[in-house]
């Protein structure tokens, strides 16, 4: 199969932009999940960082 020059160059360029659109999304949503870790309230010591409570009670232990 024979295909125009300019039609194959045309082809690359599209897969090219589409390349690099793709990446530019990974960018724009790997900096937005980053963004939002930073933004998380860091957990405070002694107590679960988690939203279900703990099954057992925590007792406080002398530090060492």
């Amino acid at each position: 199969m024979l295909i125009h020059s300019d039609l194959m160059l045309t082809l690359a360029n599209d897969r090219h932009r589409e390349l690099i659109a793709e990446a530019d999304r990974r960018r724009l949503l790997a900096s937005a999940r980053d963004a939002r870790k930073a933004r998380k309230a860091p957990a405070v010591r002694g107590r679960p960082a988690g939203n279900l409570a703990s099954c057992e009670t925590s007792a406080v232990v002398p530090a060492r």
